[in-house]
């Protein structure tokens, strides 16, 4: 069975989701500011930060499971 979770899969999702959008800052940077300044209370910005966030959670899943199995 093919490998779903293939780096040429991975990659272009975490450069485009989880970097979307690109100008000013990307959503992920500003999220990830909120939550450590503390201002991460809204529904909408705690979603978006899952939103762009669940990619770079992915493609580290991916990059553990291949160091293990080896």
């Amino acid at each position: 069975m093919k490998d779903l979770l293939e780096y040429k899969f991975l990659i272009p999702l975490v450069l485009l989701l989880g970097f979307a959008p690109f100008f000013p800052q990307p959503h992920i940077v500003e999220k990830i500011r909120m939550l450590m300044a503390g201002t991460l209370r809204r529904p909408l910005d705690i979603f978006d930060l899952a939103w762009h966030a669940w990619p770079f959670l992915l493609l580290g899943y991916r990059v553990v499971r291949g160091i293990t199995a080896r």
